[in-house]
């Protein structure tokens, strides 16, 4: 990547209810920075940064007195318009990535299209509605943000799984490794937009 320009954006969103700044390096080492006050889902954002090699750097102030709701949505809204951003024109794209993850008696499959058009299938059965402070029912509000400001189409299945806390960390670390080989840029076309369409 050194003779390649590193795909890097910044973007903040602030309405009544949170106020977020999400800066992303797609071409990073994994590093991240997470503050969102839940701490539970700081560690699935950093599965996304290490197992992605995404920098990634969150700073997020919600009404968690009300519950988590916002704020997991809104950063998932945030990711995705930074993650746009930085992807850019398309061209030279794998644009295709998937993953399985296991984690002990856990086992996900996430699947990812950077298609231009949002869309999200997920089939998460969570044995647990709360992991700390976390409420799982907020990993689709995540990944909803994320995949319609993404503009990608986003296929998750949790295949096994008894544990809460590993149900969503194979989903979290799967979908790192699926944008990581969709965003990988195909040293065979790196002028071609991956589309015969001609555009994404």
């Amino acid at each position: 990547m050194s003779s390649v320009v590193q795909r890097v954006a910044e973007v903040e969103r602030n309405t009544k209810e949170t106020q977020i700044r999400v800066r992303v390096n797609l071409d990073g080492t994994g590093e991240a920075r997470l503050h969102t006050g839940i701490g539970f889902f700081d560690h699935m954002l950093d599965q996304i940064a290490r197992h992605g090699l995404i920098d990634l750097d969150i700073d997020a102030k919600g009404d968690l007195h009300i519950d988590g709701h916002h704020t997991v949505e809104d950063v998932g809204i945030t990711l995705g318009l930074a993650v746009a951003q930085a992807i850019g024109d398309k061209k030279g794209l794998t644009r295709y990535g998937h993953a399985y993850v296991p984690l002990d008696e856990a086992l996900s499959r996430v699947v990812v299209d950077f298609s231009g058009r949002p869309g999200l299938h997920m089939h998460v059965p969570f044995k647990s509605g709360m992991v700390g402070a976390f409420d799982t029912q907020l990993t689709y509000e995540f990944f909803q943000g994320f995949v319609n400001h993404a503009l990608v189409s986003l296929h998750i299945d949790n295949l096994k799984g008894e544990n809460a806390h590993h149900q969503a960390e194979t989903v979290f670390k799967a979908f790192g490794r699926a944008l990581r080989m969709a965003m990988t840029l195909d040293q065979r076309s790196l002028d071609v937009i991956p589309s015969t369409k001609g555009s994404l």
